[in-house]
């Protein structure tokens, strides 16, 4: 549980008890603690094996390296969910830089990389079709420069009412230099969610990374509702 305190406690964010505090456009709220069902996929043991890989690679550095890293936060500092600004921990920038540059099929860095910066495409655009299937994927702003991935994140099919997928997304496409627009993703997505159903609604994101220094863009969305 998180909490920011002023006169009176102010804003808060996480799990206390049975019940989590959050926020959203109403203002702040408290719910109900929901333990949702944890199905074990493929997909996201890897995403764990990932940081568990990189905390144990920590541990295998050298000590000058280890505090490199720690030397290093400062250029990273991030904003809270309060707004404020907080420096990782070095484990925690190694963890997540090596885990963003494997996700985008990157090698792993030992040293702190400076920061920069990596653009996303400027817009993307998902569209599909049930009764020829068809699932392609476009963007505009030209495929990613040498050095970096595009990672296309997808949810599986949602009634066309559904607007909050947040926890739905699955990393499902990387996008290459070599790559052009627009993309075949049909087979890639029917492996993973079955067959394209008409009237269904699919979300998209795509986010930049670059692979020499595990930067992550910002992502670019889209949404398509799949035709007959």
């Amino acid at each position: 549980m998180k909490i920011k305190f002023g006169s009176l406690v102010t804003d808060g964010r996480g799990k206390i008890g049975g019940h989590v505090a959050s926020k959203n456009r109403g203002g702040a709220y408290l719910r109900t603690k929901v333990t949702p069902v944890n199905p074990q996929t493929s997909y996201q043991l890897v995403a764990r094996a990932r940081i568990t890989t990189f905390s144990q690679g920590w541990r295998s550095l050298t000590q000058e390296q280890r505090a490199a890293w720690d030397a290093a936060v400062g250029n990273w500092q991030k904003t809270d969910i309060f707004g404020d600004l907080k420096n990782p921990s070095g484990l925690n920038l190694y963890v997540r830089l090596n885990s963003n540059i494997s996700e985008g099929g990157g090698a792993a860095i030992v040293s702190p990389p400076l920061p920069n910066s990596v653009d996303p495409p400027d817009t993307v655009t998902l569209t599909g079709a049930a009764g020829t299937p068809a699932l392609s994927l476009a963007w505009t702003g030209g495929s990613p420069a040498i050095g970096t991935v595009y990672v296309a994140r997808i949810t599986p099919q949602v009634s066309p009412g559904k607007s909050f997928v947040k926890n739905l997304y699955r990393n499902m496409q990387l996008i290459f230099s070599s790559d052009v627009t627009p993309l075949n993703i049909l087979a890639t997505y029917t492996a993973r969610f079955g067959t394209l159903v008409a009237g269904q609604k699919i979300f998209v994101e795509v986010v930049a990374i670059r692979l020499n220094s595990g930067v992550k863009s910002t992502p670019v969305s889209g949404v398509a509702i799949i035709a007959a």
